[in-house]
């Protein structure tokens, strides 16, 4: 375990030259049908581009905008940056142009590398916005000096402090206008440090890498993480799908994955459900509680081996995972493992290791973060989670009003300078510890016709266990009570439409009248298991959901009562 005494400073050149003293000859970073270079050619790599910006321009406190999916030229331009007193602005992958151009003038950003293959996209932007653009995959200048004409500049050493920004990330999270989340060295290298109390890493551990590393829960702990150990990160070339993902499970034999919950979730839906309960017997002897759980110990042997055997970290985040998968991989002796933070929050706030986890709870709150509960409901004790550690951001870029009403005040009951999550919660003692569980986003609560607080993630929930649910949000409708929208599965999708006539004639009648049909049985099936308060009054489809970087839906996008109480 790499400890601050090592580093002797929460800085990434700190973190950089102790890898490289460690680990120069292991390997580092890899595609997955690559061959990985080693910690030293890393620091070739990025030398190489650091004197193509400095040809270009780049000094300290200058801004390098980051584009492209995740690769070893990734993280070398990302160090190059940081390492040499810059700060780095890393953008989505599937960023909307017109949030690109945004972003980039917000920023003021004055250089920007990218992949070639998200070329395209930035080619059009003129050059007061774009002064230099560089190629990610071979530092090519192709707007600007041209890497062939940078090989007399060399970058000079900068005395970089801990309170020095890193980052500022971007995003819109749920609720709309892009932010600009400011992250210094310390937030940064401190959280990656403290990650080693839910789990610890080494030299022989092999990464998996598919979420875009311009999100900060696979920036902090699928890369700056593994660095600071000395592991190999390995990343895959194409988007993860099941049918992509458990290739590389065989070839990389990982023993650290991060992931969002939609991934496991999928797995879990598609390839296990149908094994455990695909027939009338078999759903009666999952049923039983010694059979069921023998056939779920069995269902994770094969899940880990499909995984390549060796997984010892599972890790999920971004979301709260389905309760039935959790159980699922509890159960299956599964390695695992939840964590909870926001961007704001570098981002780990809570978690559990493998070898801790409880089904519905996060786990204990991160040694050295402190977390209350603000205004705790006086039966429920669920509050909104606030948050004060050296992972709390600096603020928002250029926006002291946003940074101001992020962060309590000495009208609040635990004082000023607390980080408002926005996420309700509730605090308990286990083990010695403070257990952190979550409700939902203070910001969905609905407020029901009798004074009563309705929680729409709960709801949701029970609706994705129905088997022709892909996907589903609840939202107040237009004249009060509750609305599901919801993503049918493709299965259902293809076996209405081939229920329909053929004639031609009656195909859209009949079409609607089977939707409807199927519509309403969803609506019956979530009522059945909800309380009261909770029952869904109508149930409408959605073909597409909007989603953030960690695949959560973006709920401002589909308020039926934008102006209701929440």
């Amino acid at each position: 375990m790499v400890t601050l005494q090592d580093l002797g400073r929460c800085t990434f050149p700190a973190l950089l030259r102790h890898s490289l003293e460690k680990f120069s000859q292991r390997p580092a970073l890899s595609l997955v049908h690559g061959e990985p270079i080693t910690y030293g050619q890393f620091q070739q790599m990025m030398d190489r581009v650091a004197r193509v910006m400095t040809a270009n321009g780049f000094a300290p406190r200058k801004k390098v905008a980051i584009l492209g999916p995740g690769m070893s030229q990734w993280g070398a331009v990302y160090l190059a940056t940081v390492c040499r007193g810059g700060i780095a602005v890393p953008l989505l992958p599937d960023i909307a142009f017109e949030e690109l151009r945004n972003i980039l003038s917000h920023a003021s950003v004055d250089m920007l590398v990218v992949s070639r293959s998200l070329y395209p996209k930035v080619q059009d932007l003129g050059e007061d916005l774009l002064p230099v653009i560089i190629v990610m995959e071979d530092f090519t200048a192709v707007r600007g000096r041209n890497a062939n004409m940078s090989r007399g500049f060399l970058p000079k050493a900068v005395e970089v402090q801990e309170d020095d920004t890193a980052s500022v990330i971007y995003t819109s999270g749920t609720t709309g206008q892009p932010k600009g989340v400011e992250l210094s060295h310390k937030n940064l290298v401190w959280t990656a440090l403290q990650c080693q109390t839910i789990h610890r890493v080494n030299k022989y551990d092999r990464c998996l890498s598919f979420l875009p590393l311009s999100h900060v829960y696979e920036f902090t702990i699928g890369f700056v993480l593994q660095i600071l150990n000395g592991s190999c990160i390995y990343y895959l070339e194409r988007p993860p799908t099941v049918s992509s993902l458990l290739p590389a499970f065989q070839k990389v034999r990982p023993t650290i994955v991060l992931s969002v919950p939609m991934v496991m979730e999928k797995i879990y839906k598609h390839r296990i459900l149908p094994g455990l309960t695909g027939s009338r017997f078999r759903r009666w002897l999952h049923g039983l509680p010694i059979a069921g759980r023998l056939m779920d110990r069995i269902a994770g042997g094969q899940l880990r081996r499909a995984m390549g055997g060796r997984i010892r970290f599972f890790g999920i985040g971004g979301s709260r995972l389905d309760p039935d998968v959790e159980l699922f991989l509890k159960r299956a002796g599964f390695p695992y493992a939840i964590g909870y933070g926001l961007t704001e929050t570098s981002p780990l706030l809570a978690g559990s290791g493998p070898k801790h986890t409880v089904p519905g709870r996060v786990g204990p709150v991160l040694e050295g973060v402190e977390l209350r509960v603000l205004h705790p409901d006086p039966q429920t004790g669920v509050g909104e989670v606030v948050a004060q550690g050296p992972n709390v951001m600096k603020g928002y870029y250029r926006d002291y009003k946003l940074t101001e009403a992020a962060f309590t005040t000495s009208r609040d009951s635990c004082g000023p300078g607390w980080f408002k999550t926005g996420d309700l919660g509730i605090l308990e003692n286990r083990r010695g510890l403070p257990w952190l569980s979550l409700k939902g986003r203070s910001k969905n609560m609905i407020l029901g016709p009798s004074g009563e607080n309705i929680y729409p993630e709960d709801i949701e929930f029970v609706l994705n266990q129905h088997p022709l649910v892909a996907e589903s949000l609840v939202v107040e409708g237009e004249k009060g009570g509750l609305v599901a929208l919801v993503k049918l599965a493709e299965t259902a999708v293809a076996n209405t439409a081939t229920a329909v006539s053929n004639k031609l004639e009656q195909v859209k009648e009949d079409f609607i009248y089977k939707r409807e049909e199927l519509l309403s049985e969803i609506k019956f099936y979530v009522n059945k298991r909800v309380g009261k308060n909770a029952r869904i009054g109508a149930v409408r489809p959605v073909e597409d959901f909007e989603k953030t970087a960690s695949q959560k839906i973006k709920r401002y996008l589909y308020n039926l009562r934008p102006s209701s109480r929440r």
